[in-house]
């Protein structure tokens, strides 16, 4: 019984359990499987990326106070997050991944930083 290529369908030679004749087969059908495949995907995973960046850069030392004004001159979009998190005394926390912000008096936010 001779296998084919998952990828390109040629005989592979060698190994009973391979299903790639090649490195670059086996690259090409991961990249092909593990692609975003709509731009829905993509748009949200981009508009995630980029808040993550600017919590990041705005919060180096993971605490500090900012302006709604700052992080939306920066590009930051405020409904796309990844968790949000209650307190024990109802401060409410929303979070991209361990970069966090919640809304505080006079349109200012504190960023906080998860311990890792």
């Amino acid at each position: 019984m001779s296998k084919t290529c998952l990828e390109c369908g040629e005989k592979i030679v060698g190994r009973e359990d391979k299903k790639f004749c090649s490195d670059s087969c086996r690259n090409a059908y991961n990249n092909k499987m593990n692609k975003d495949h709509n731009n829905l995907m993509r748009n949200i995973n981009n508009k995630l990326r980029k808040n993550y960046r600017i919590l990041n850069e705005l919060n180096p030392d993971g605490k500090t106070k900012i302006s709604r004004t700052k992080l939306l001159s920066k590009g930051f979009d405020f409904e796309f997050m990844t968790s949000i998190y209650q307190t024990k005394n109802g401060n409410t926390y929303y979070f991209l991944y361990d970069q966090g912000y919640m809304t505080i008096e006079n349109d200012q936010y504190v960023l906080v930083k998860k311990d890792s």
